[in-house]
């Protein structure tokens, strides 16, 4: 292989993450902010704020159902094809959104054509992760599997930042009547551009190796999925529950924290976005140390650490978030996202590992979606609710039980012989 045809493979596996969570944090921040009272009637703040965080949700109904569809057709057809579909279905979801009318210039239609945008970009996000990790995986070398795989991994921090920097972009620049008329939709027109990007590297790509083989064997499954659930359903199960604590401390350092620390704590949503664009880079260095750690030890070992940091951080919680000053919660939050790299970097590398290449696109997109939908999609919601019932403290035990959750789908797999 070139160093080319290297760059090619890597700069495409990172790309598609990259738009994967730029997509979704953009959505996350106009929900948070602007879509309430720009897409439905107008009846209570909060019943608008309630309207627009179930159009978020939607997002994670659509993710299992795409991780099915685009994981039979990268295990049918090829994974080259079908991340350039899943890539044109979320991000040409995301620039449809730019371009939506308000509910005042369309009624219902308005917060329909929402919804339907929405369900597209869940789609697509369904394939596109597991895609991106077999795209570098199968074509690593075998002692770099987990440097190569830690490029959709680091897909995160990228889109974070670009999402992040983006609004605190537009908030010095633009008075908040202009973010509300028309700002708000500069972010999805932009990800055209880092879609276009994607697709101009994917398309140049050829097949990997692993499925041509596979294909070349016949070992091709005509129903991916039922050959999972019947003969992989231990390592599924097992995959499933590592991915749980990666997505945990995300969402509660991301989400939660900035609710936490503007509403509660009193700190301004700029200076408290600007705190997480630093700790985030710490998840990049985690990411990085894990993943080159795993290449030279046992994987399971890294990921272990990752899943006892989890403990340990949601133990500190309590003290450190809610200490009330910025650098003790900056800290906290450099902390746990170094902490999750260890627990998110190497799995790029160890969940295509578990299943046989015929149903690896399958399996490894529903581990990752079923498992963010367990420790991430429930967990700023739970946070709200056991915050105001006991404080952070037990806010901090959802961590706990996340990263024991994880140490029991590693324990699961003892004795499993690895299948790629």
């Amino acid at each position: 292989m070139t160093p080319a045809s290297t760059r090619r493979i890597l700069l495409a596996s990172l790309t598609g993450t990259a738009v994967e969570f730029y997509d979704f944090y953009i959505y996350a921040t106009a929900a948070a902010l602007v879509f309430g009272p720009l897409f439905f009637p107008e009846t209570s703040g909060a019943a608008q704020a309630m309207l627009s965080y179930a159009t978020f949700g939607l997002a994670f109904i659509a993710r299992p159902v795409g991780a099915v569809a685009f994981g039979h057709f990268g295990d049918r057809v090829g994974r080259k094809s079908t991340l350039v579909a899943s890539l044109l279905l979320m991000g040409g979801s995301t620039v449809a959104i730019a371009f939506l009318p308000t509910y005042a210039q369309a009624g219902w239609i308005a917060p329909l054509l929402l919804c339907i945008a929405r369900l597209g970009q869940g789609l697509g996000l369904g394939g596109e992760w597991g895609g991106a990790a077999l795209l570098a995986v199968e074509n690593a070398p075998p002692h770099r599997r987990y440097t190569w795989g830690m490029f959709p991994p680091l897909g995160a921090p990228v889109g974070f930042i670009a999402a992040n920097g983006f609004f605190l972009v537009l908030g010095v620049f633009l008075t908040d009547q202009q973010f509300r008329e028309w700002g708000w939709r500069v972010p999805f027109l932009a990800s055209s551009v880092l879609v276009a990007l994607g697709l101009w590297v994917r398309l140049r790509l050829t097949e990997t190796p692993a499925f041509q083989e596979a294909a070349a064997a016949e070992a091709l499954p005509k129903v991916p999925i039922a050959t999972l659930l019947s003969g992989h359903l231990r390592a599924t199960v097992a995959g499933t529950a590592a991915v749980v604590a990666c997505f945990a401390i995300f969402y509660l350092a991301t989400a939660f924290a900035l609710g936490y620390g503007t509403r509660t704590l009193g700190y301004s949503r700029q200076v408290f976005l600007g705190v997480e664009l630093a700790a985030i880079l710490f998840l990049a260095a985690g990411v990085i140390v894990a993943s080159v750690m795993a290449d030279r030890r046992r994987p399971e070992r890294v990921l272990a650490l990752g899943f006892a940091g989890c403990v340990l951080v949601g133990l500190a919680m309590g003290p450190m978030l809610g200490a009330g000053s910025l650098v003790v919660i900056f800290l906290w939050l450099a902390l746990g996202l170094f902490v999750m790299g260890f627990a998110y970097g190497p799995l790029g590398g160890w969940l295509p590992g578990l299943f046989p290449a015929g149903v690896r696109y399958t399996g490894v997109s529903m581990t990752f979606n079923l498992g963010g939908i367990i420790g991430g999609a429930s967990a700023p919601i739970a946070a709200e609710w056991l915050v105001a019932r006991g404080g952070l403290g037990l806010v901090g035990m959802y961590l706990v039980a996340a990263g024991v959750l994880s140490l029991g789908g590693l324990a699961l797999l003892r004795g499993l012989k690895p299948a790629g």
